[in-house]
């Protein structure tokens, strides 16, 4: 069968997935951290896409972002990933592959997962035992959103501004959101549409969104399509 090509919508958030192949570490140290936020900064504002969240985890790194254009997103991140190859391979003396195949994303609904989408990136060095708290990790959007420091490649999101009437008020209110956590359902969720590719969202959001584009934005449903009920009457 087919590789379905990814869903790509401009205009709409997408959690994108990037690993390392046969999950080698892609980070070594600082200069290596640095090198991709650089990274991420430039070509995130050349491409128009805007970044509203991201975590640079050892051998794969997560991003939370919304392109302005079709192509946008494919673009920023097939720049990156040449990019940092070179960087890398160059900086350590290797050859070869470095990314696990093609980065994985879908379209994710914002007014149900944005903000659940931003608590997952931030939980995630949580979640992988590299910290006892998002706050302490240092190569995730989380400080900034707590007013922890000022970071140039982030684009706040009108759900973020919403928290609250003053940044005292809103980096409180997502301080209480990562806080409480995810539950189970919502993880499993928010991982396995983008490593699927299939849209995330409310029923009448998928469908709408399966209006704007020729490509599956779901998963079809298991079994053959039902056969058309025959009638014993004759045309009339």
């Amino acid at each position: 069968m087919a590789r379905l090509p990814r869903l790509t919508l401009p205009g709409y958030p997408h959690h994108v997935i990037q690993r390392g192949n046969n999950r080698q570490a892609i980070f070594v140290d600082r200069a290596d951290f640095e090198a991709m936020l650089a990274l991420l900064h430039e070509h995130s504002r050349k491409f128009e896409v805007a970044v509203h969240a991201y975590v640079l985890m050892d051998n794969h790194f997560h991003l939370l972002a919304t392109p302005s254009t079709a192509d946008g997103l494919p673009q920023m991140m097939q720049s990156i990933g040449r990019s940092y190859v070179r960087y890398f391979n160059g900086r350590h003396g290797r050859t070869g592959t470095l990314w696990e195949g093609r980065y994985r994303s879908t379209v994710i609904e914002a007014e149900r997962y944005l903000l659940a989408c931003m608590a997952y990136i931030d939980l995630n060095p949580v979640r992988a035992g590299m910290a006892a708290r998002a706050v302490d990790y240092p190569w995730s959007s989380h400080a900034h959103w707590l007013g922890l420091r000022s970071d140039r490649l982030l684009t706040t999101h009108a759900l973020y501004w919403a928290l609250g009437n003053t940044p005292f008020a809103r980096e409180a209110a997502y301080a209480a959101l990562v806080q409480v956590g995810l539950g189970e359902r919502q993880l499993d969720a928010l991982t396995q549409s983008a490593l699927s590719g299939w849209a995330l969202g409310e029923p009448d959001f998928v469908a709408d969104l399966q209006k704007l584009t020729p490509r599956r934005v779901s998963k079809a449903k298991p079994g053959r399509p039902p056969m058309p009920v025959l009638s014993d009457e004759p045309p009339a």
